[in-house]
């Protein structure tokens, strides 16, 4: 498994553009791109963009996007408020189609109780939003988020039995600390549809640390991603506020590829 780096780790602190550059001078050739807000999906900034990963030769595993904005109307009871949320949703299946990747960290629905959904109504969503993402060759990777419907081991059950256009999932360790489940548990759930992934540590106080800061026993969420055919990336996610500089990012990674080299299937 590669370690790589989300551009989210830098947010608000460096613009994207200037992102990708740091990444490759701290040691990284791949990771996610974190699209911040909606001037960032329009295609003369992603041409700029592409521009940048090709000069350092970054590889864009994923592209993420402030999701809140725009995705959670997506499923909005009123259908003109979703039409025109596809249409952003278009627009940023073309921006990662343009960034050379093929994987869209996705987070979709807010939390709410299971039994207020209209499951008719998100079933064609999901398979309207699946199929688009497919037309652009790319993976509508729903990720675990503590706050989303994602969080909800259920639905993501409903997903995976209800969906009928390919539909791919990111795991995230601290989102599932956040919503006290283990990892493991969502790693069942998504199985050999996970093509993304999303690593952190946490200790006792803190959900969020840096790879290396906390106390996550690896080795056992690796072998459980490996048995599910992920060998991948790992793709090292926290806040600009979980670190002090850069040289403790690079230590992370250090750290993570240790394991990596010595960890294969244990």
């Amino acid at each position: 498994m590669k370690v790589g780096i989300s551009s989210a780790n830098f947010y608000p602190h460096i613009n994207t553009e200037d992102s990708i550059k740091l990444m490759k001078e701290m040691g990284f050739n791949c990771g996610e791109i974190f699209l911040n807000t909606l001037s960032e999906y329009e295609e003369d900034f992603v041409k700029k963009l592409t521009e940048e990963k090709e000069k350092y030769s970054f590889s864009v595993h994923s592209v993420h996007v402030y999701s809140s904005m725009f995705e959670p109307f997506l499923f909005d009871a009123y259908k003109r408020r979703r039409e025109d949320m596809f249409k952003v949703f278009t627009k940023v299946c073309k921006a990662i189609k343009l960034l050379g990747s093929d994987i869209y960290t996705f987070h979709g629905m807010r939390a709410v109780d299971m039994k207020y959904i209209n499951y008719d109504l998100i079933r064609e969503i999901y398979n309207n939003l699946a199929y688009i993402s497919s037309e652009y060759g790319i993976k509508l990777a729903q990720e675990n988020v503590s706050w989303c419907m994602s969080s909800n081991l259920d639905f993501l059950k409903f997903l995976n039995n209800e969906i009928k256009y390919p539909l791919y999932y990111t795991i995230d360790l601290k989102q599932a600390y956040k919503a006290g489940i283990s990892p493991i548990s969502y790693i069942d759930i998504m199985g050999d549809k996970i093509c993304n992934f999303h690593i952190n540590d946490r200790n006792k106080e803190q959900f969020c640390l840096l790879p290396g800061k906390g106390e996550v026993d690896y080795k056992k969420i690796l072998n459980k991603l490996y048995d599910n055919n992920y060998d991948d990336v790992a793709i090292i996610e926290v806040y600009s506020e979980n670190y002090k500089n850069y040289d403790e990012i690079k230590s992370s990674k250090r750290h993570l590829d240790k394991i990596f080299q010595e960890n294969i299937k244990v």
